[in-house]
């Protein structure tokens, strides 16, 4: 009896030491192992001990739990390896798929992103959704597991350079996140020649094989012509390049005129000053300013915004259209709408001397901008003047002009609301934007940053006003805790954690943000912009800045608006270009009415695809941007220019050009004058002979010696 407890006791021992010997190879599957090394992992030192590890890795082998890889190297076998992987636990995320092949699953909820290897991520491509099973989790460890699942694509269809062999063709995606060629039978060429950019979609991915199939769907023409490169971006980001011809119709369907008892049903600012200000190449004018005085001696404001909400019938063809697409796209050179021209540029664009329905919010204010009452309700107007940017603001600099002594009161009125905003902890977040003009060919003649001057912040000031007021608005109507469901547009607090190693950056080049308070925070911001001001890591610090900020998104959930010190804040202002903002509209009318019922799981949704195909939105603007930076640059080769060093990497020195923002890299390899080591953290580069140093904001002059516009990137080196 006492024998059989014994050997009971000896073979409970000998599976807990075989069961701890695999659990060092589950806490990296795919690594391989000598026994000196195991040993090392498990703490044994002793010889005695070390006999008895290579013993039982001979056992282990025997049965099957590892495979000797080659000599004295040991590896888990398939049979081990599902079993160390079916251990995990299975979550769902999203794809970001690297140009290696390697992949992270962003989990919601989930702090860091699970680590996917090349050989794990069956045949899964960026954007997505999938199931992730996590491996046994290794102390300090990033999470790292295998695809074991594809829950839905992110996108089947992807744009690049098609390649043409005897037997099959050879699809080059454009976009990095595409690191595999598809392969295009002869017969799925769909008219296309070799060399040509093309739309291809995948149907299929044999199991044998690593790459995927596909046919042209869709010949887009010669690679570096405007309006290929134009159209590869879009298709790149998902973006449609026309509307289906049932939207069309449907759009040209509507009826133009407004009748009689549908003005009966408006208040009437015919009459009233009114007048629209936009950039001087917009077509379509979805905002409008009036002002009166009033009898009491107050002036009264309307902010009127183009009624789309009459005009395009919830879950109709051209609703369901607009909820796709969400937003409208600004390229370089061309705008993709949200709706239809008929609709965008035509019916709901505001045009002068034009009667034209509004969705207005109107306010009673004194000179303080103090307001004493407001209204929001259906309006039909009739615009006085259409102003471009640069015409208001000759008018407000010298006082003269068309409407002067209105511009100039708006102009005061913006000045008081503006004040007002910083004083609460508003932070001024000025983004400089890049323009270009164009020759009839599209290629860039010159490139500038375009000034945000007051005519801008007169628009921008009685817009927050009116976003700002029509969510205060929703909110007071609440008749429980939650209030009524509704659209908001939010904005979190930065991350303590991203604010930290912020400070710790800009604190090496002599800066830091004070963060006592929210509002202490927002002023130590601002102070920070100011001092940044015209500096050559002003770029580098601003553009961190806002990284370190959460994202603005839409949601049913309010939690404010960090960014604008609001507590509550909407998009009201452009629904000819804003998904949420039509949906804004027809809630608050809906409330006005007292007709409201939303479900609020329905329309967190819909906030979450307008947030993110606004991303995707952004993120093709900016595509387009560099692109014709590079071709501004294409002709511009060995030729020397100005710029401030912005960026201080690995790699080398990243320098934006003055005046055209245009940033390239001058490569560490080029820089051959000395033998040059990079201070990442401390963002110099210093030569070891003559002790030269370039410095994060340093001045210097750049040769162009490189433009790849497939990648729409740019080489410098050092103009001597």
């Amino acid at each position: 009896m006492r024998n059989q407890k014994k050997d009971k006791k000896n073979q409970t021992t000998r599976a807990t030491f075989a069961k701890t010997i695999l659990t060092a190879f589950f806490e990296n599957p795919t690594k391989g192992m000598n026994y000196k090394q195991i040993a090392a992992k498990l703490g044994i030192i002793d010889s005695a001990s070390r006999e008895l590890l290579k013993i039982f890795l001979e056992r282990l082998i025997a049965d099957g739990s590892l495979i000797e890889q080659n000599r004295g190297k040991f590896v888990l076998s398939p049979k081990a390896m599902e079993q160390a992987e079916g251990s995990g636990q299975v979550l769902i995320g999203r794809v970001d798929l690297k140009a290696s092949g390697m992949a992270f699953i962003s989990v919601e909820g989930m702090e860091d992103d699970i680590f996917v290897s090349p050989s794990h991520t069956n045949h899964a491509l960026h954007g997505d959704m999938v199931k992730v099973r996590l491996f046994p989790s290794r102390k300090s460890a990033k999470p790292e597991g295998k695809i074991i699942e594809i829950v839905s694509r992110g996108r089947e269809q992807f744009v690049g350079t098609l390649t043409s062999s005897k037997y099959y063709g050879i699809f080059t995606a454009d976009g990095q996140h595409m690191p595999l060629d598809i392969l295009i039978p002869t017969n799925s060429y769909g008219g296309a020649k070799s060399g040509d950019k093309v739309v291809v979609k995948i149907t299929g991915w044999p199991d044998n094989s690593s790459n995927p199939q596909g046919i042209v769907v869709r010949v887009l023409g010669k690679p570096g012509l405007n309006e290929v490169e134009m159209q590869s971006i879009l298709v790149d980001y998902g973006f449609p390049l026309e509307f289906p011809a049932i939207v069309e119709k449907a759009a040209a369907a509507i009826p133009t005129a407004i009748t009689a008892a549908e003005i009966k049903k408006r208040r009437d600012f015919r009459e009233i000053f009114t007048l629209t200000i936009d950039p001087e190449d917009a077509k379509d004018f979805d905002d409008a300013l009036s002002l009166r005085k009033t009898e009491e001696g107050l002036w009264e404001v309307g902010v009127h915004i183009a009624d789309v909400s009459h005009y395009v019938t919830p879950g109709g063809i051209i609703d369901t259209e607009a909820e796709e697409r969400a937003t409208s796209i600004y390229l370089v050179d061309r705008t993709i709408p949200m709706l239809p021209e008929v609709l965008s540029n035509n019916l709901c664009s505001l045009s002068p001397h034009e009667d034209k329905l509004c969705f207005s919010a109107i306010f009673e204010m004194n000179d303080q901008c103090k307001i004493s009452k407001e209204w929001y309700g259906r309006t039909i107007i009739h615009s006085k003047r259409r102003f471009n940017y640069d015409e208001v603001q000759q008018i407000i600099e010298t006082g003269n002009g068309d409407f002067a002594e209105e511009i100039g009161t708006l102009h005061k009125l913006a000045s008081k609301l503006r004040e007002a905003r910083f004083s609460n902890g508003s932070i001024a977040f000025e983004t400089e934007e890049v323009k270009f003009k164009l020759d009839e060919k599209g290629k860039p003649i010159s490139a500038f940053v375009k000034e945000y001057k007051d005519s801008n912040k007169l628009i921008e000031d009685f817009m927050l006003l009116a976003n700002r007021k029509v969510a205060e608005y929703v909110h007071n109507l609440k008749k429980d805790k939650e209030g009524p469901t509704f659209v908001y547009r939010i904005h979190d607090v930065p991350n303590p954690e991203k604010l930290g190693q912020f400070n710790e950056f800009i604190s090496k080049m002599g800066y830091q943000i004070k963060t006592t308070s929210p509002k202490t925070m927002s002023q130590s911001f601002n102070q920070l912009f100011i001092k940044l001001k015209g500096k050559g890591e002003e770029n580098m610090i601003s553009n961190l800045a806002v990284r370190t900020m959460a994202k603005a998104v839409y949601s049913t959930t309010n939690i404010g608006h960090y960014g604008l010190a609001f507590k509550y804040y909407t998009h009201f202002t452009s629904p000819i270009r804003r998904y949420p903002d039509l949906l804004v509209h027809r809630m608050l009318d809906a409330y006005l009415s007292g007709k409201a019922t939303f479900d609020k799981a329905q329309y967190e949704k819909l906030c979450q695809h307008c947030s993110d195909m606004e991303r995707k939105a952004t993120e093709a603007e900016r595509a387009s941007i560099k692109y014709k930076q590079a071709e501004f640059l294409l002709d511009k080769v060995g030729q020397d220019f100005f710029g401030l060093i912005s960026g201080v990497s690995k790699w080398g020195l990243y320098v934006e050009l003055e005046g055209t923002k245009c940033e390239g890299l001058v490569s560490i390899r080029d820089m051959t004058d000395d033998y040059y080591v990079i201070d990442e953290e401390n963002y110099v580069v210093t030569g070891q002979s003559r002790g030269k140093k370039y410095r994060l904001g340093d001045r210097i002059k750049v040769k162009v010696k490189k433009i790849d516009l497939h990648k729409k990137t740019i080489d410098f080196s050092l103009a001597r």
